[in-house]
């Protein structure tokens, strides 16, 4: 599911609320209560979760994580290599 952020008009305040694209925007401020929420264009944010299809269809070898143990994952890891920062994806 994406996360969206939004911004009240009315009073400043800011928030990250996860929706389904289908899900009507929010307009009611948690914080002021006023209907002046407008969502804001940021980089596309989203989560996920469990082992997914990437990870144990794509992935061969030592690359899979599915069966870290629960220590293992607490350990640090070095940085991926081809990520945006070197152009990897093609957006340098």
């Amino acid at each position: 599911m994406p996360i969206y952020e939004y911004r009240c008009e009315e009073c400043g305040h800011e928030l990250e609320a996860m929706q389904k694209m289908a899900d009507a925007p929010l307009t009611e401020c948690p914080k002021c209560g006023e209907p002046a929420l407008k969502k804001l264009i940021s980089a596309a944010g989203f989560r996920l979760k469990g082992s997914g299809w990437y990870e144990t269809d794509f992935k061969t070898g030592k690359k899979k994580n599915v069966a870290e143990s629960a220590s293992s994952s607490t350990e640090s890891k070095p940085a991926a290599k081809g990520g945006c920062g070197s152009g990897g994806c093609g957006c340098a």
